[in-house]
């Protein structure tokens, strides 16, 4: 059996930056990065240190395992190359933690068919998310996105209060540095792990194995495109796979939009972008 893809989305949360996301698949694996924006002057070459990581480990990911490795295993593979692209191609080492470019990730890969349909496996950092739905079954949550993003938004509500601003675009506001700064220094330390140039982290990535039955679907999505059920409160799980299969994932994008043009400030949905890039893939 193999894994499908419907449909794909890749929105830039800004038309004229860098598009920080990354997506990538085959017929047996499926995933999407969200590199985390730069809190200060990038190291790499190019225009984006997230965008480098987030592409980055996409390839290398998908190459180890078309090699026919473990998920882990290829995820640890992919985290030592970046470990050497980024110690043979920065400018400079970094002075602090917060520097080093990092991503959040949700992977896919699907593992020989069994009697009982194809067992998948699923590996994760930080704030990208998986739906699986099935038959006669509620929509299976996977990653922490719907925990963190509750977490975040609380956090930006408090830190524009302090600062008495609207939290929106915090992420270059010189008021909110210091803290966002040091929230990043945490990673790659206790249960904080994202996918960098740390070939540690790969034994901290979430993990968790379903057993699929043939047609099923999955969705998977970096945070700025789950904003629309973890942020925004449009649908639950089981009504964004519902819209996402009905109407497609542009018309989603539209909707996501729609919402945050309306709340450019942040005040009704706290957080640090009036709007994130937002990548998803739909497969069967």
């Amino acid at each position: 059996m193999k894994l499908v893809v419907l449909d794909s989305l890749w929105l830039p949360g800004d038309p004229v930056k860098p598009n920080e996301d990354a997506f990538g698949h085959d017929d047996h694996a499926a995933l999407v990065m969200d590199g985390a924006t730069m809190l200060g002057d990038g190291l790499m070459p190019g225009p984006s240190d997230a965008a480098w990581i987030a592409q980055f480990g996409a390839r290398r990911l998908l190459a180890h395992l078309r090699d026919g490795e473990s998920a882990r295993k290829a995820l640890r593979g992919a985290l030592e190359d970046a470990r050497k692209s980024f110690e043979a191609l920065r400018r400079m080492p970094p002075e602090d933690v917060w520097q080093t470019p990092c991503a959040s990730m949700m992977l896919v890969t699907q593992a020989p068919q069994g009697r009982k349909g194809a067992q998948l496996e699923f590996l994760w950092f930080g704030d990208c998310g998986a739906l699986l739905s099935q038959p006669q079954r509620p929509v299976t949550v996977l990653g922490d996105t719907f925990e963190n993003r509750a977490a975040e938004a609380l956090r930006a509500q408090r830190l524009a209060g302090e600062k008495q601003l609207s939290p929106a675009h915090g992420l270059s506001r010189q008021e909110f540095l210091v803290e966002l700064r040091a929230t990043r220094n945490r990673i790659n330390a206790g249960d904080s792990w994202l996918f960098s140039p740390e070939p540690r982290a790969a034994a901290h990535a979430g993990r968790r194995t379903i057993r699929a039955e043939p047609g099923a679907h999955l969705l998977l999505a970096s945070d700025g495109f789950l904003a629309l059920a973890s942020d925004y409160g449009v649908y639950d799980a089981d009504g964004l796979m519902t819209a996402a299969l009905d109407e497609g994932l542009h018309a989603r994008g539209d909707q996501l939009r729609a919402i945050e043009n309306g709340d450019a400030g942040g005040d009704r949905f706290p957080r640090f972008k009036k709007s994130d890039d937002a990548t998803a893939l739909l497969l069967r």
